[in-house]
């Protein structure tokens, strides 16, 4: 399929765009389901409350560095405001509203000006107020700007190459801190591989469940609230939009749709890793993955996920040369 530079830097922008937005929303729940796991009633430690979501980011040195304890201030800071954090919401947004810059010739009016609103709402004096003051409401604000960047993007712009770069960054991006949701849970109240798949106080549970918006829908869907089920539910269930299987299907559909590839088939090391993805988790169970320790099941999903981000980067972004393009 022929590439002109050009596309390829676009392409790279949309799906940077699309990541970064989500990477943005699934942050503000990462720190979202820690205060309401709070409010739950936690007996863990509250010097230990907060270092799990940084664990579990991979900035632990970073943060350690320039901030010492992990307190609840500390985090917050460096997961929402901190502009040296590449990971922050405001670094996301800034990132996201600077990939939109690029490409405005190629996105919707509209879509611009809610990223633009998006930024400009966590660079405003009085977010870190309302971060220190009203927390659910600083989170629950960012999580609704992002779900409307999602809807103005579907609907006002054409479902072409581009937008398709766009789903495929959202949905790897969501994917993988589903996750990382997932994982935190397990970090902050199972910290021993022994203690996994034991009873844990439903409220903690229910938290998890409303932090990922799945709360109804696994509900309608096994009733009772049970560790192993909430696990299978968010990995493995192939309807819920916030799943893992789920995303990966997205994922899969959206990159298909870029080449031309027939769906089953690969004809590049991105389709090759994320169909070979879709498949274990097509014939997971969660009782094997509860039972060969659930964290390192996650670590190595989190893995795969970043290896084929880097394809998706080899194969359709980084520099080539010219002969190697034009043959492309």
């Amino acid at each position: 399929m022929n590439r002109r530079p050009l596309l390829s830097r676009v392409a790279e922008s949309v799906y940077w765009m699309g990541r970064y937005i989500e990477r943005a929303e699934n942050v503000a729940r990462f720190v979202d389901v820690n205060l309401h796991l709070m409010l739950g009633g936690s007996e863990v430690d509250l010097s230990e409350q907060w270092r799990p979501i940084i664990d579990t980011t991979g900035d632990s040195a970073a943060f350690e560095k320039r901030y010492g304890d992990p307190t609840r201030e500390n985090v917050i800071e460096f997961l929402t405001f901190d502009p040296e954090n590449p990971n922050s919401i405001l670094s996301c947004l800034r990132a996201a509203r600077e990939n939109a810059r690029t490409v405005r010739d190629t996105i919707s009016s509209e879509m611009w000006e809610q990223a633009n609103k998006l930024y400009l709402m966590i660079m405003d004096e009085g977010a870190r107020n309302r971060a220190a003051h009203s927390a659910h409401d600083l989170f629950a604000a960012i999580k609704l700007g992002s779900h409307l960047f999602q809807g103005i993007t579907d609907s006002t712009m054409s479902h072409n190459e581009a937008w398709n770069f766009i789903r495929l960054g959202r949905m790897l991006e969501r994917g993988d801190k589903t996750s990382r949701i997932i994982d935190v849970k397990y970090f902050l109240l199972l910290p021993k591989v022994e203690d996994v798949g034991t009873s844990i106080d439903d409220v903690q549970w229910s938290a998890v469940l409303r932090s990922v918006s799945a709360f109804e829908m696994y509900r309608k869907r096994f009733g009772r609230i049970q560790p192993d089920r909430i696990a299978e539910f968010l990995l493995l269930d192939g309807e819920f939009p916030r799943s893992v299987r789920h995303c990966l299907v997205e994922s899969g559909i959206a990159l298909h749709a870029i080449t031309g590839t027939p769906l089953g088939g690969f004809s590049n090391p991105a389709e090759q890793h994320l169909g070979q993805l879709r498949a274990e988790l097509n014939y997971a169970s969660v009782a094997d993955i509860i039972a060969g320790g659930l964290h390192e099941f996650l670590d190595g999903l989190q893995t795969k996920l970043n290896l084929i981000d880097e394809c998706v980067f080899s194969t359709f972004f980084a520099m080539r040369p010219l002969s190697d393009a034009a043959s492309a």
